[in-house]
């Protein structure tokens, strides 16, 4: 770690895409016309670009808001978090939880934990967000709390991995948000013999379309969003 950026290993390695779904003129009046972003997760949006290599990765302002509002229509309990990289959507997500809520966000990086912490901290939910470093795999079994949702964002190849791991830990009308599952449209392409991470998607896209336990649309928001639902 130097003083300017901090080398973010993540997950695992895989390559950051940005793709736009829709014309720029239509993608910046959509923006324009949402709920702006408060101010501590403009502070953290402004530090993450500043000091964090790869900050693509962060939601961001628009499915941040699109995160908050889920939340907020949900109002959920116990929430859980799969990759929590510098604690921007774990703080959206916050914003619909109930007053005596908790909040779960698990993340193999150890360098960006306290950055993380320390934007929980200066949040009305410090008391309400608590943080597991290690591999999600090894430390979703040891959860007893049941979810009333849950946020994917983490390494594609383990998503089916992380749906089977939490599924049952689901309370009844809870709701799964996955990330990417557009992948920059590569789901819809040739898929090259090595892309691990896309032929994961595309079976975990279907996966959420057939398993008779949910209900799934989705969402073609920034790089895909899909919002199951839990029978």
């Amino acid at each position: 770690m130097n003083g300017t950026h901090i080398w973010v290993p993540f997950f695992c390695n895989f390559e950051i895409k940005i793709m736009n779904f829709l014309p720029e003129e239509i993608d910046d009046y959509v923006v324009n016309h949402s709920q702006s972003e408060p101010t501590l997760l403009k502070e953290l949006n402004r530090e993450t670009w500043q000091k964090i290599l790869n900050p693509r990765m962060l939601s961001g302002n628009f499915q941040g808001r699109i995160l908050s509002m889920i939340s907020k229509l949900i109002s959920p309990k116990n929430i859980l978090e799969i990759g929590t990289y510098t604690g921007y959507s774990a703080l959206c997500l916050a914003e619909g939880m109930q007053k005596k809520g908790k909040l779960i966000t698990i993340d193999k990086n150890e360098e960006l934990e306290s950055f993380a912490k320390k934007y929980f901290n200066k949040s009305e939910y410090k008391n309400n967000i608590t943080q597991f470093i290690g591999n999600a795999i090894d430390i979703i079994p040891t959860l007893n709390e049941k979810f009333d949702l849950v946020f994917i964002d983490a390494d594609k190849s383990n998503y089916i991995n992380y749906f089977n791991l939490i599924i049952e830990k689901m309370n009844s009308g809870g709701v799964i948000l996955s990330d990417n599952v557009l992948w920059s449209g590569k789901v819809v392409e040739e898929i090259k013999d090595k892309d691990i991470d896309t032929k994961v998607l595309v079976a975990y896209n279907k996966l959420l379309n057939t398993d008779s336990r949910v209900e799934t649309v989705l969402l073609p928001i920034r790089d895909g969003l899909t919002i199951t639902r839990v029978k």
